[in-house]
């Protein structure tokens, strides 16, 4: 029995979907990267806290909230989308998150330069970011439903090195903790909709 390669478009998110073997190989391996991304961003973020000192950290310690022009955490809607639309949202996100990182690796060069730990770490998140994001966009292209040609760079790229200027400390700090969030839940989100590409369910 011979297997097609199907357009994801056409494809409905609780039907089983055949793949070609180099292309299932494919989805499994990002997938992977995936999941592995999730346990180190969430050792990214906890590391990042711990560097920051007061009140980063502490048990009553809420920060608020805060936008960045061109990149946002996923929408309590993102669910609802189909799954082509969900894994394009995806691959933009990843997309916009290397050079926030970076924005927030060289703050904390100035900030922090006693930490080499954590901006090794930082470094590691923008290359994993930009690896997960260029395997995303090669399975998407190969089920039919690219991502995004290439453009100008996104406009969250340089949204911390120019938003009110030079930020303050507390604002600086307070940046890195909103990016290294979001890149917490984008490779999460990533991880979950690639799930439902798994032939035969997650390895």
């Amino acid at each position: 029995m011979s297997q097609r390669e199907g357009s994801l478009e056409d494809s409905q998110d609780d039907s089983p979907i055949s793949f070609l073997p180099h292309l299932e190989a494919k989805i499994r391996q990002t997938h992977n990267l995936a999941r592995l991304l999730t346990k180190y961003s969430e050792q990214l973020l906890e590391e990042y806290v711990q560097q920051q000192g007061d009140p980063f950290g502490l048990p009553g310690f809420s920060p608020p909230r805060i936008s960045l022009a061109g990149l946002s955490g996923p929408a309590p809607s993102h669910a609802g989308l189909p799954l082509s639309e969900r894994l394009r949202l995806d691959a933009a996100a990843l997309g916009a998150l290397p050079a926030l990182l970076d924005a927030v690796r060289r703050h904390q060069a100035e900030l922090n330069p006693r930490a080499p730990r954590l901006l090794r770490s930082l470094e590691d998140a923008a290359r994993q970011a930009r690896a997960l994001g260029a395997a995303l966009e090669t399975v998407l292209a190969a089920l039919g439903a690219a991502a995004r040609g290439p453009g100008a760079e996104p406009p969250a790229t340089t949204t911390l090195s120019t938003a009110n200027g030079t930020p303050g400390v507390f604002s600086a700090k307070l940046l890195g903790l909103h990016v290294c969030g979001l890149y917490g839940e984008w490779v999460s989100r990533t991880e979950g909709d690639l799930s439902q590409l798994v032939p035969g369910g997650v390895a």
